[in-house]
């Protein structure tokens, strides 16, 4: 049954609102499990659809995976042998899937993945994921669209510079040098917290690292590891959106379970524009009662720079905020997407090239809109909050994604927000 989100504007959102794991760690954990035989168990896990993606992809591997969505619990048993084949058609609905690519080929000496799907935000090339573990010894080339990695003597350290530093290619040649003979050093690595997370189970689990969170990883190969107990790191983007959710609507929220500490320079934009933000016992508060926000520049970069699955919740909150604002997306191609959705609600926005220049109005007004990836439908949704009228976000699957009980969480903050069936998603002009 495809749904919808009808929200009706008009609502400042106010109280407290919680975020649990990284939807962006727990996947990536789920895969690095592969790496120790036994029961891992993850705790703070997100319940959303893509972990029970992740969990049936392990699954076809050989794993046994139990998952408690309500507990926010997996447990991932992997036998002695695992399968190395991650097969079309999970991976085309989960980009996270080429994660299991470094585990598999360490573990297994091949990995055959299918070449992912997921988001429609633009190109993501696998060439980084490929020139690491090719310098770790593997042979890898695409065929009948699947990479495949192959290593039947294992592999072995190796100096690695990444062109750009990957999140994805930081993950998968991490958690192949691990169980590699030897040292690997990778220099230009991302230093986001979801990669310390991901440093952090494998140290557990007995792997030698340094430097996680750096741009240098150091790594000394072992020769096993074992499965541990793990709690996932809270959600970064989450506590974002709803951060950005309390300035655009003007409200007041409390972020339990938000790490201020890893939204540095998003919160500090914020704070610059007139919105107040605290650390609390339980989190952060963000606070942008009264005056309406002014507007402010972003440019998307790698972290600790501002992040680009944020930057569709800049583009809301600017097409509403006092002044005007350029918007530089610098990671992903496509993902201005949201643009022409904003436009539909009224919002005075043209795209040139990677730049968006906005110019905030008073209010926007509502309409018929569509989600092309989870951020946008989340932006949506609350651009629709400071709309006139009633706004319908198609998609509401792609926000399912990465926010569990999403309508559900904006009800609890004194939004109408709800989900309906979508009786004509592609008869939208």
């Amino acid at each position: 049954m495809i749904e919808r989100f009808r929200v009706v504007g008009g609502t400042s959102l106010r109280g407290e609102v919680p975020v649990v794991g990284a939807k962006n760690s727990a996947l990536k954990l789920m895969a690095v499990a592969l790496l120790a035989v036994g029961r891992t168990r993850l705790s703070n896990v997100p319940a959303i659809v893509d972990v029970t993606i992740m969990a049936e992809l392990l699954r076809r591997l050989g794993c046994t995976v139990d998952y408690d969505a309500d507990a926010g619990v997996v447990e991932i048993d992997v036998p002695e042998r695992i399968g190395h084949r991650a097969d079309y058609d999970l991976v085309r609905a989960l980009r996270a899937s080429i994660s299991v690519l470094g585990p598999l080929v360490a573990r297994c000496g091949q990995a055959d993945v299918a070449v992912p799907g997921g988001d429609a935000i633009g190109s993501r090339g696998l060439d980084l994921h490929a020139a690491g573990l090719e310098t770790l010894g593997a042979t890898v080339h695409v065929t009948h669209g699947y990479l495949i990695a192959e290593a039947p003597h294992g592999l072995h350290g190796g100096d690695i510079r990444l062109d750009f530093p990957s999140v994805g290619a930081t993950e998968n040649v991490l958690s192949a040098a691990v169980l590699a003979s030897g040292r690997t050093r990778l220099s230009n690595a991302a230093r986001e917290p979801e990669i310390v997370d991901i440093a952090t189970l494998l140290t557990e689990m007995g792997a030698c690292i340094t430097g996680a969170g750096t741009s240098v990883i150091e790594v000394e190969g072992v020769a096993e590891l074992k499965a541990v107990d793990h709690a996932v790191v809270p959600d970064r983007i989450a506590a974002g959106t709803w951060a950005f959710a309390a300035a655009t609507t003007r409200g007041d929220i409390e972020v339990v379970g938000g790490v201020a500490d890893h939204l540095t320079v998003v919160l500090d934009a914020l704070v610059h524009a007139g919105a107040e933000v605290a650390t609390t016992p339980r989190g952060f508060r963000v606070s942008a009662l009264g005056a309406r926000p002014s507007s402010f520049d972003v440019a998307t970069l790698p972290y600790p720079g501002f992040p680009t699955d944020l930057q569709p919740f800049a583009l809301a909150y600017n097409a509403v905020a006092g002044g005007s604002a350029m918007i530089t997306e610098n990671l992903f191609e496509a993902r201005f997407r949201t643009v022409q959705e904003l436009a539909r609600l009224g919002a005075e926005a043209r795209v040139d090239g990677h730049h968006v220049m906005v110019h905030g109005v008073d209010r926007l007004s509502g309409a018929p809109v569509e989600a092309s990836d989870i951020r946008a439908g989340a932006a949506l949704v609350i651009a629709g909050l400071v709309a006139d009228g009633v706004t319908t976000v198609s998609g509401a699957h792609h926000v399912d994604r990465g926010y569990a009980g999403f309508a559900e969480a904006m009800r609890a903050l004194g939004a109408d927000v709800t989900r309906e069936v979508d009786d004509a998603p592609y008869d939208r002009i």
